[in-house]
């Protein structure tokens, strides 16, 4: 039996969709079968909302396809809204842990919010697998035996979509980037790209996060530094109203627009109008394969207004293998220890319809293939959600940072 346990705004909501108990606390111990507790702290009110909003369909539809209910297990899902502050996702994480009975994180968005929750989940010996957030930290100098970084980070974006532009002829870049770790770090990351490939960078400015709107004093900077590239730092909504500025002010003109951070959703809710010949890179696109297809089939009658990007497939993708390694270690051994959930997890190799064949390094990066997309020209989309065209193909060696690179204090010296 799967169950839905929402937190404080959304609980209501909870109760009126049929089927829907907001009682799963009192059954914890009240049926004698095995029960897990997943948990997602995402951005369900701000400027990453719509990327977040498939979270618990792609949970559930893990939920579905390993058929937790034939195997006896019930297991329960928590969604949170962490409102883009670190604290509010620590407090969250660490009642559902002691008062809830957590026993993995399977999201939390945003790179802030992440680090906080990741320092919880070692210190309560929780699982954390990591889907939303960028930082690279994660698997650098604060990694931790009790984390997986599951989708994608900071340094792959650099290494991939930084790397493929600067051989495009991008050799001078001004960053906007928004004033928090994530975007910090990504303007770092591919900033040591772009001057190690021989390219220079004329500026780099950060705006407020959340709740900056007008965007044109930092893109008149840009437009003013005389780079060829404008490399935007941002997500969401941040990086939408950018691009649609930038096409306004005529610096698309002067200017190769690159959204460092830009999933499918945003491609979509700009329109290919706006967005024709932007280039993105991601781990997971609906229209890849045959096994993303029918993937996409399965969930698509269950939020059929927006599709599954990078970051929602990686939460099905790591609550599938999650599902795996309790299955291969037990229920209740699963529970005891986090961390061993983790070292099994990293000893099994990962294969879903999403990423496909993969596996996880010693410092919890997921690995897997990273593809250069390009968003099609409007008269060459079949339907609404066919937006984009694949590129280039590149391999997890080329993509994400070598091993040795990070600083984890978990890989062998």
């Amino acid at each position: 039996m799967v169950t839905t346990d929402y937190t404080r705004r959304a609980m209501l909501g909870a109760a009126a969709a049929a089927g829907v108990s907001i009682s799963a606390r009192a059954q914890v111990n009240g049926t004698g079968r095995p029960r897990l507790r997943l948990g997602i702290i995402a951005d369900l009110s701000g400027p990453y909302a719509d990327l977040s909003r498939p979270s618990e369909v792609c949970a559930r539809q893990a939920l579905e396809d390993f058929n937790v209910s034939a195997r006896g297990w019930d297991v329960d899902v928590l969604v949170a809204d962490h409102q883009n502050k670190a604290d509010v996702a620590a407090a969250t994480a660490r009642r559902w842990i002691d008062q809830d009975g957590l026993d993995a994180l399977v999201d939390v968005s945003t790179s802030a919010t992440s680090l906080a929750v990741n320092t919880i989940a070692r210190e309560k010996n929780k699982v954390f697998l990591a889907s939303g957030p960028g930082t690279s930290d994660l698997t650098g100098a604060q990694c931790s035996p009790n984390t997986i970084h599951w989708v994608w980070d900071t340094a792959m974006l650099a290494r991939s979509l930084g790397s493929s532009v600067l051989r495009q002829g991008g050799d001078s870049w001004f960053f906007l980037g928004a004033d928090y770790a994530f975007g910090h770090q990504l303007a770092r990351d591919t900033t040591l790209v772009v001057q190690g490939g021989g390219g220079r960078v004329t500026g780099t400015v950060f705006h407020p996060f959340p709740g900056t709107t007008d965007f044109s004093s930092f893109l008149l900077r840009a437009q003013a530094s005389g780079a060829k590239v404008l490399g935007l730092c941002n997500g969401g909504a941040d990086l939408i109203t950018c691009v649609k500025q930038a096409r306004e002010f005529g610096i698309a003109r002067r200017m190769k627009i690159v959204g460092l951070m830009t999933y499918d959703t945003m491609i979509h809710s700009m329109g290919l109008q706006e967005a024709q010949g932007l280039q993105i890179a991601a781990t997971y696109y609906w229209d890849l394969n045959d096994r993303t297809r029918a993937w996409q089939a399965r969930v698509q009658p269950k939020t059929p207004q927006l599709y599954p990007n990078m970051v929602t497939a990686g939460i099905y993708s790591s609550t599938m293998h999650y599902l795996k390694a309790v299955s291969d270690m037990g229920v209740a051994e699963a529970k005891r220890d986090g961390a061993a959930v983790i070292a099994r997890m990293k000893a099994m190799p990962t294969d879903d319809d999403c990423f496909g064949p993969g596996r996880i390094r010693e410092d919890g990066r997921k690995l897997h293939p990273v593809y250069l997309l390009e968003a099609k020209k409007p008269a060459k989309s079949r339907h609404e959600w066919d937006l984009l065209k694949v590129v280039e193909t590149l391999s997890p060696e080329d993509s994400f940072r070598p091993i040795g690179e990070g600083g984890c204090s978990l890989v062998p010296t």
